[in-house]
């Protein structure tokens, strides 16, 4: 049987921390910041953590059981 291959994308947006979370960046952050508020920048800078169902599917891209 042959191996299975992670996901490029997923690989590149994505981190597997330790504990077994997974780490994304936020969205909103690429372009047009100069009407949004500071706060929600700062907000949106930190990174995000995927839950649920949305974990587990990125869990298999990653190849990760």
């Amino acid at each position: 049987m042959p191996k299975q291959k992670t996901h490029s994308g997923a690989k590149k947006r994505f981190k597997v921390t330790r504990n077994g979370k997974v780490v994304h960046r936020r969205q909103n952050k690429k372009h047009l910041l100069e009407h949004k508020p500071s706060k929600r920048k700062r907000r949106l800078s930190k990174p995000g953590v995927l839950e649920g169902g949305d974990r587990r599917q990125v869990n298999d891209l990653l190849g990760r059981r």
